[in-house]
């Protein structure tokens, strides 16, 4: 420390007698030597007071005085600085965190879309944050049946994401795509209200389809009706469906409906993330979604999907405020 002093004792008078780039480049270089030593920033104008009292020593009092002043305003500065950069080193660890917690997220929620006959599927799910509330769950025998979850847990960040890890966990062990709907939302149900905290809901619209009859069995645990267009009519039907959001009651019971589904017919399930505009007034999201994915009915499923989030992104003025995912089945 005493070196340290002498250093910018000598670098100080330097710059007083030639004012220079070279000089004031030192003596940064210095100041950074003084900090990776812990000196503190009133131990700093200290310093610089003690190194100009030994080479000015005719200065007035007044302005030896002020460094005083300066020395005890640093006390409180350096107080502050100490906690904003401790703040910042936990703010990057829990980054650090939250990027390793999204990728294991990633790798144990990963969807692969099967490709069933007769059908084409499309999928798009961006997350608003790092980790992902919305989760989409496939699954096909390779023979009579193809199904699909589309979940939304609501709470956001890591509590979410363990959510919907337990919901994955209660999908799997369900296992096969030929079960009814209202028996996979009843024991999903008491999966999540037995391991999940009393906080935490989840939305689930669910979704069994007949390869052989073309027919769609639904039901729903208070999820954001699905979408049916019915080709030959070109009308639009809200699926909806009156359960209770799952982890609520334990002994709910939930309803299904049958739906048939002819060639060019779709189904478009969605999380609530796709119709809320909150920055939008009077604004029909989901009339607008109804009226664009019509328009869009010639491309394939992917691409109906994809153009649907593109066309909501240039909207005026919007932002996407929560998690959006879209899921569409086309029948070809």
């Amino acid at each position: 420390m005493k070196e340290l002093k002498v250093q910018y004792q000598k670098v100080l008078s330097d710059y007083l007698l030639n004012q220079n780039e070279s000089n004031l480049y030192i003596g940064q270089n210095l100041v950074r030597q003084l900090m990776k030593s812990n000196v503190s920033p009133e131990d700093l104008v200290s310093i610089h007071k003690q190194s100009l009292e030994y080479i000015v020593p005719d200065l007035p009092d007044s302005v030896f005085n002020s460094f005083d002043f300066l020395i005890e305003v640093m006390v409180d500065f350096g107080l502050m600085l100490k906690e904003h950069q401790s703040l910042l080193l936990k703010q990057e660890e829990i980054r650090i965190e939250m990027e390793i917690a999204a990728k294991i997220q990633n790798l144990l929620l990963e969807t692969k879309i099967p490709k069933p006959n007769g059908l084409d599927i499309g999928m798009v799910s961006v997350p608003v944050r790092k980790m992902n509330g919305d989760y989409v769950h496939f699954m096909h025998d390779d023979g009579k049946y193809f199904s699909v979850a589309v979940t939304d847990v609501v709470g956001k960040g890591v509590p979410a994401a363990l959510c919907m890890s337990m919901v994955k966990y209660g999908l799997d062990t369900l296992e096969y795509a030929n079960n009814n709907p209202s028996y996979v939302l009843e024991v999903l149900n008491r999966i999540i209200e037995k391991s999940v905290d009393d906080s935490m809901f989840v939305s689930m619209f669910y979704g069994r389809y007949d390869l052989e009859k073309d027919i769609f069995t639904f039901g729903s645990a208070g999820h954001e009706p699905a979408l049916y267009y019915n080709s030959k009519q070109q009308t639009f039907t809200d699926l909806d469906s009156n359960g209770l959001l799952l982890g609520v009651l334990p002994e709910m019971k939930y309803s299904q409906t049958d739906i048939h589904l002819s060639e060019n017919d779709f189904i478009i399930m969605i999380t609530d993330g796709v119709t809320e505009f909150r920055n939008m007034d009077n604004f029909d999201s989901r009339a607008y979604i109804k009226e664009l994915a019509k328009s869009l009915n010639h491309l394939s499923a992917q691409e109906m999907c994809e153009k649907i989030f593109e066309y909501l992104n240039k909207l005026q003025d919007f932002l996407l405020e929560d998690d959006f995912t879209i899921v569409t089945i086309k029948k070809y």
